[in-house]
């Protein structure tokens, strides 16, 4: 097998037509440096991304627990004592892990949060390294023009279909291929995580069985939700003229807010069960707690997340005036009942503060963006000649040309853009546990993520590299840290 020279241009070793035949403007930027730009672009952001692995792989190395965060979740057992020995000394027991001092609990599962942080971050990279080198060699190969002259030619041969008339069908032929290969070529990563790295640290619940029947569900709910969404979509862009991004972006919000709403509703419940949370304190307080905020909440579920896995979590959904409240079963059991409601209260606060619309307004002007970006370069043959669509006597595919800019021009906007998300999340965050103190949930949430962090074996020394590119959420740290200044500064303003 040979692979392009490297003498400009490159070109991928599979070609709708042989060398020479098209192509006459040699000197075409996007034919020129399309290929080799996208696979320099691929291999350095592997190369930076593998220099931030490598440095979060040297702080999971380490075996001495981190000074700055011994400081202050020392500072937070002292603040606790009080409240603790009264709790202690109460007559049914039922405190006693609420009693504990959070110090030593974080300095015993220090040892085993490494191994399972440099468990993740290795396999991670193996992972990165082979995605990497899938991607330039597909791209080499000319792996999408010889799939999509595969589907032409089975679309042809069971249906009678072809690309001038049937575009769309062949469309999802070509994604269905796609998607298979990619299925099987992910399999064994998502084995090794599931059955080997979560399994060994405790995390994984989930049965072989399951795993394959959520598997199987997933790719179902792919062909019957993307096929529609997908010959839709392609469907208006063929349809719209030149201002067809502006139809794309409506249709685009449609089903994001299509999406939002069916998923919560009928989606998740095929793969997880909820109940309503039981009558009693917690169920009382929260409600008030949602009074309180004027949150419109309705219904209040217990999730079976321990059907898969140890992880907790919470989260919100619905629209309007009928909300929503999950709470993971796991949740209930790592942490009490006012630390519920403290992380309740952080979460509260990201609907209350707008949170919630402003990264639904973000993600569609993201999208209309690049789909206005996408419209100027639609008829762009060079680029599509570039990666073996040089067939000038055929119609460049809608689905090709969607899946060339975003791999290729749209790339390197992404980085930066999912970077600044990435800090406008964390920014966010700080201005939730915010409105956590605000409500004088303070100590109890402090005291709540510590134990989540412990039990879910959370990153206790992240390299600030890393967690700066990485983290959609602040080092736990740096929230207490930044907690415990604005209950400094509260406590000024009332003395």
């Amino acid at each position: 097998m040979t692979f392009p020279n490297v003498d400009l241009p490159w070109k991928p070793l599979y070609q709708q037509v042989k060398d020479g035949e098209v192509a006459k403007d040699q000197s075409s930027p996007l034919l020129f440096y399309s290929l080799a730009a996208t696979i320099v672009f691929t291999a350095a952001v592997y190369a930076f991304e593998g220099y931030l692995d490598s440095r979060q792989k040297a702080c999971y190395q380490k075996t001495e627990f981190p000074s700055e965060l011994q400081k202050t979740v020392l500072k937070i057992d002292k603040e606790r004592q009080p409240q603790t020995s009264k709790s202690a000394s109460s007559d049914d027991g039922s405190s006693s892990a609420e009693s504990k001092a959070l110090l030593p609990q974080l300095q015993a599962k220090f040892r085993n949060a490494q191994s399972y942080g440099l468990d993740k971050i290795q396999f991670g990279m193996i992972a990165h390294t082979w995605d990497t080198f899938e991607s330039i060699a597909f791209l080499l190969l000319g792996f999408l023009p010889y799939a999509w002259d595969l589907s032409c030619r089975w679309g042809e041969r069971f249906g009678n279909w072809n690309e001038r008339k049937h575009a769309i069908i062949i469309s999802l032929i070509f994604l269905a291929v796609t998607t298979v290969i990619g299925t099987v070529t992910a399999l064994p990563f998502e084995l090794y995580s599931t059955f080997q790295i979560e399994r060994k640290h405790g995390f994984n619940k989930m049965t072989f069985g399951l795993f394959v029947m959520d598997k199987i569900k997933s790719l179902f709910l792919t062909a019957l939700i993307g096929a529609p969404f997908v010959a839709l979509l392609l469907y208006i862009i063929q349809v719209g003229g030149p201002y067809f991004y502006i139809y794309v972006w409506g249709f685009m919000f449609c089903f994001s807010v299509f999406m939002m709403t069916i998923v919560p509703v009928f989606i998740m419940p095929l793969f997880n069960k909820y109940e309503p949370l039981a009558d009693g304190s917690l169920k009382t307080r929260i409600y008030e707690l949602a009074g309180q905020l004027k949150y419109p909440l309705t219904k209040l579920f217990v999730m079976d997340g321990s059907k898969r896995s140890s992880h907790s979590n919470a989260f919100m959904f619905g629209f309007g005036n009928n909300k929503r409240i999950v709470l993971f079963d796991t949740l209930l059991t790592q942490v009490t009942e006012d630390e519920v409601l403290a992380i309740l209260g952080h979460e509260l606060g990201h609907w209350k503060l707008g949170h919630t619309l402003a990264n639904f307004v973000v993600t569609q002007v993201y999208m209309g963006a690049a789909f206005y970006c996408f419209a100027s370069t639609f008829g762009a043959q060079d680029l599509h000649a570039a990666f073996g669509f040089n067939d000038a006597t055929r119609p460049v595919p809608t689905i090709i040309a969607l899946l060339l800019f975003f791999q290729t021009l749209w790339a390197p906007v992404d980085k930066v853009l999912s970077f600044v998300l990435t800090a406008f999340s964390r920014y966010n965050e700080f201005a939730a546990d915010r409105f956590s103190v605000d409500l004088d949930m303070s100590s109890k949430l402090q005291s709540g993520l510590c134990k989540i962090h412990l039990e879910n074996l959370g990153a206790m020394c992240p390299d600030w590299m890393y967690s700066t590119y990485h983290y959609s959420h602040p080092p736990l740290v740096e929230r207490l840290s930044a907690m415990m200044a604005l209950d400094k500064q509260k406590q000024k303003k009332v003395t």
